[in-house]
């Protein structure tokens, strides 16, 4: 007769099977990214070549995260009445990563656009699903390091996309030409994502202490972190705009480009490692100390030469290793876990639309004055720490 597995052997089982969740997940984000984040590299160059304006620019990528983010409302709000978590995940990446090759197709700036704004749909209706059944395995294995590991493999992905479109142009490749061989890694990220689906068909058994939190809705807190969030997603420019400022100035040949983006990816990874361990230490004070941190990448990458330029990148890679690491770890502790999928989805919308707004502000402050725009973008960042300490306060 077989004996029960001690209490002990259970608990290292299910926080075994979470990590192996989480790294699983995290090979299909490290495809997902080297697709879409690659193509991201070259899309403001791409549309300057269209023939396209700061202004435009700034629009689309500005109005391509608002849709975006404006649709996980309605995902994160369908997933929690369906629990389909792992259909609408599916859906979403097969959109996310299937327009990015038809970009390669693309001969006008609108027909680019429609493309590039359907990337962002397909991100918006995979990302809230997704993340639940995340937060599930990450609650044992503390919210800050398994967000932060996930971000870190994410961000290897958003690494190795813009080298391989660096390669391309290197040997005199096309714009269109990058596009098309960003096939390859859209196609094994599904390939992975299936197999995860029938490796763990139930996340929300990886989470055995449910969070004693109310069910009817979402805390007071939850409001004044998405205040807070949303002043820093207004000041964070867009990378399309500083990509279009870099050769529009020719700050960096057409060829750096990427690998800056690169490089800020690399930053980005080992933020995300960095800032989560540290947030399951000290919680929402850890992002207090990464806003103080980033934002001087405005006045360094719109002011700075090639090397002042590199270090901006670096400093905008931090920044950017928090907002996808912490800041979602933090929403889960936020939330009850039946409304997850509806408090992502929430949190998203709002991020969206104030990255929208700021993004559009930049194009156009950009054709007025860089210095204008600077001073946006670091106002904007600082006044989310006010609330981030009446966050803290309530703790």
């Amino acid at each position: 007769m077989n004996k029960p597995l001690p209490k002990q052997n259970k608990k290292d089982i299910l926080k075994g099977n979470a990590l192996k969740f989480i790294i699983l997940l995290g090979i299909v984000s490290l495809l997902a990214d080297m697709t879409y984040e690659g193509a991201r590299s070259i899309t403001g160059p791409f549309l300057e070549v269209l023939g396209t304006s700061a202004v435009v620019v700034g629009f689309v990528a500005g109005f391509g995260e608002l849709s975006g983010y404006a649709l996980r409302l309605v995902s994160g709000y369908i997933s929690d009445r369906t629990r389909r978590y792992w259909a609408i995940t599916i859906i979403g990446y097969f959109v996310n990563l299937m327009v990015v090759p038809l970009l390669a197709l693309a001969g006008s700036w609108e027909m680019a656009a429609i493309l590039l704004i359907a990337e962002r749909m397909g991100k918006a209706i995979r990302t809230p699903p997704r993340d639940v059944m995340l937060s599930h395995a990450t609650s044992e294995v503390g919210r800050g390091w398994g967000f932060g590991l996930h971000e870190a493999m994410d961000q290897i992905g958003a690494i190795l996309g813009p080298l391989i479109i660096a390669i391309v142009l290197y040997f005199k490749g096309s714009y269109q030409t990058g596009f098309a061989i960003l096939l390859i890694p859209g196609v094994l990220a599904l390939s992975v994502l299936v197999l995860a689906r029938f490796l763990y068909p139930n996340p929300r058994d990886l989470e055995v202490k449910v969070p004693k939190l109310e069910s009817k809705g979402l805390k007071h807190v939850y409001w004044i972190y998405l205040a807070a969030v949303a002043f820093i997603a207004a000041g964070f420019a867009d990378f399309p705009l500083i990509a279009f400022h870099f050769k529009k100035e020719l700050i960096v040949s057409g060829i750096w480009i990427p690998i800056f983006y690169s490089v800020a990816m690399g930053v980005d990874a080992l933020a995300a490692l960095l800032f989560g361990r540290l947030f399951d230490r000290i919680g929402i004070s850890t992002l207090i100390y990464v806003i103080v941190i980033s934002l001087f990448f405005a006045p360094l990458v719109f002011l700075g030469d090639f090397y002042m330029a590199f270090l901006g990148m670096a400093l905008w890679g931090v920044g950017m290793g928090a907002q996808e690491s912490i800041m979602r770890a933090a929403v889960a502790g936020m939330a009850p876990v039946k409304r997850r999928g509806a408090a992502y989805g929430i949190f998203n919308t709002g991020y969206g639309i104030a990255w929208f707004t700021g993004s559009v502000l930049m194009g156009f402050l950009y054709e007025v004055s860089l210095l204008y725009l600077i001073v946006f973008s670091v106002i904007m960042q600082l006044a989310s720490i006010p609330l981030l300490f009446l966050i803290r306060k309530s703790k």
